[in-house]
């Protein structure tokens, strides 16, 4: 039985698209931490996942009338990735020869807050996250995407292939390059790394 304290998202959508304020800001509560950890995990700087964030829940209350069912967190996550994206586009623009993958590289890194997504199981050793954190920077773009959107969000492949507009076949396709290709760049630094697993998500090979 549903806790009448706990709305789904469905109905919560549904008060938004009918004015409701409170309800759209109960969506934010509900996933503003998965969001700005997204974009940071992008960005790898706070005040620019902060911003990120901002702008897509912005974006999410003006196009809450376009969003016709499904998975409300896939479609805001994918809102959120393109907006991560779009920043790293114009950092290139401004700094070409900048590299992203030193950004906020003393900061400590921040657990994903989803509760089904279990850092611990995912990448096996949380002493690696500050070169976890690195390493993932200097993935290509679409393999880092699928990469924390499998291992460290947990979602499942088909959302996965929702958020990113891909084939599921390639979503599987670049979670495995993205994995060997972390785990190559830390062993080339002398970190130990345990092959990464995806969280036991039910129903997923």
């Amino acid at each position: 039985m549903t806790d009448t304290l706990d709305p789904p998202d469905e109905h919560l959508v549904s008060l938004t698209k009918n004015g409701s304020l409170d309800a759209f800001n109960s969506l934010v509560d509900r996933y503003q931490a998965l969001v700005f950890t997204l974009c940071y995990r992008q960005l790898g700087e706070r005040t620019a996942a902060e911003d990120a964030a901002q702008e897509t829940f912005l974006s999410a209350y003006r196009a809450i009338a376009q969003f016709r069912g499904g998975s409300f967190r896939g479609w805001l996550l994918r809102i959120a990735l393109n907006h991560a994206r779009d920043e790293l586009r114009r950092r290139r623009r401004r700094l070409p020869t900048r590299s992203l993958a030193t950004d906020d590289a003393n900061e400590p890194a921040i657990d994903p807050p989803d509760p089904t997504a279990d850092p611990a199981t995912a990448l096996h050793d949380r002493t690696l996250a500050p070169a976890l954190e690195r390493a993932l920077r200097e993935l290509p773009q679409d393999q880092r995407d699928v990469v924390l959107l499998a291992d460290v969000h947990g979602l499942q492949y088909d959302e996965i292939a929702a958020i990113t507009g891909v084939a599921l076949g390639t979503v599987k396709s670049r979670l495995s390059r993205g994995r060997e290709r972390l785990r190559a760049i830390l062993l080339a630094r002398g970190e130990r790394f345990a092959h990464p697993q995806r969280p036991n998500v039910r129903g997923q090979p």
